[in-house]
């Protein structure tokens, strides 16, 4: 099995500047669609919106694109997303770009491209899978297609190592060294990408994305930014994670595990070794470097409300695989208001301080 060695995942961030030119398919506009999508109830929409109408992203240069704080570059891409969610099937792709269709995806190469990345997303219920049809590079002169099993931002990786059921190598499959021995290639999570790189004008690839439902879903971003979910971990040994890549207010209104309810409270150590949900915030995706901010380790049917201030906020599950867990909770993206109170209160979120 090929492993790729972080020095040939792209740093696509400069290639930002190039993702708001027009995207053509089937001969027609697409941008016609971003005023549409622009009325999105959130700040963050509205944030990504002023950024695309700016058109900041286009004027600046690629120190000021590699500036951009974590939230900035992820809200446009999610915003990309939104404006690709129509019924389009046959798309062509820039070198940095966010889809959520199924169907084929073409490039072509007009000039060398030696830092591109796609991500690709579907429902929380869904896995993604991605097959290499027509490959058109030269493998020997340094270019490769490399489909990796999560999402990789700003070297930091989703689900994390701790939390994802392959090794890190394994979770990597690169066209140029696996050929016609590994033509599919499936996600264990809503979420994927590819990374390229062309040296060539004129070489060009196509690959199909399909999406199948994943009746256990363990490790999701969430593209909405509202919303309630349920977490079933179905008696296995694993950690599963829901990111929201939005400031929310999160209520949890149930957490079970199975015949665990009776345990005493007094075994706190149970909680920290084998069993409890954790709320995380921070910066990155990389569940593994966010910040603790309360862990839950007895059954318990009522809401816990908390608002959290985090560019990225996450429900994890951690399950010793003895008893089914579930962790039921809604969220919702902060308004303006709420997102100064908690800019201005010192106690009430960490967030604006680290």
């Amino acid at each position: 099995m090929f492993y790729h060695s972080p020095r040939n995942e792209p740093d696509y961030s400069a290639e930002g500047s190039r993702v708001c030119e027009d995207r053509v398919t089937h001969g027609r506009r697409e941008s016609s669609l971003v005023n549409h999508r622009l009325s999105y109830k959130s700040l963050s929409g509205r944030r990504a919106a002023q950024i695309l109408r700016s058109g900041a992203p286009c004027r600046q240069t690629e120190m000021r694109v590699m500036e951009r704080t974590f939230r900035e570059q992820l809200f446009f891409l999610v915003l990309s997303l939104s404006v690709l969610k129509g019924d389009t099937r046959y798309i062509e792709v820039r070198c940095l770009d966010m889809v959520a269709v199924e169907g084929q995806f073409t490039f072509t190469a007009e000039r060398p491209q030696l830092s591109c990345a796609v991500f690709f997303m579907a429902e929380p219920n869904e896995v993604i899978s991605v097959d290499y049809d027509n490959v058109d590079i030269d493998c020997r002169a340094g270019d490769f297609i490399t489909v990796f099993d999560g999402w990789v931002m700003k070297g930091e990786k989703f689900p994390s190592s701790q939390d994802h059921p392959l090794p890190l190598y394994e979770r990597y499959v690169d066209y140029c060294d696996s050929g016609s021995l590994r033509k599919s290639v499936r996600s264990s999570q809503n979420v994927a990408m590819v990374f390229f790189r062309i040296h060539n004008a004129g070489s060009s690839f196509t690959l199909t994305v399909r999406k199948h439902i994943n009746p256990f879903p363990c490790n999701v971003i969430s593209q909405s930014p509202e919303g309630s979910y349920t977490m079933v971990i179905p008696q296995q040994h694993r950690n599963c994670s829901f990111s929201i890549i939005y400031p929310v207010a999160i209520d949890v209104s149930e957490f079970s595990l199975g015949h665990y309810n009776n345990f005493p409270k007094g075994h706190a150590w149970v909680c920290r070794i084998r069993d409890f949900v954790q709320l995380l915030g921070g910066s990155g995706i990389d569940t593994s470097k966010l910040l603790p901010i309360t862990d839950l380790c007895i059954s318990f049917t009522g809401p816990t409300h908390m608002k959290i201030g985090c560019d990225n906020t996450v429900v994890r599950m951690v399950s010793s695989g003895n008893y089914v867990s579930r962790v039921s909770f809604s969220y919702r993206v902060l308004d303006s208001q709420e997102l100064q109170t908690i800019k201005l209160n010192n106690v009430e979120d960490f967030c604006f301080n680290n």
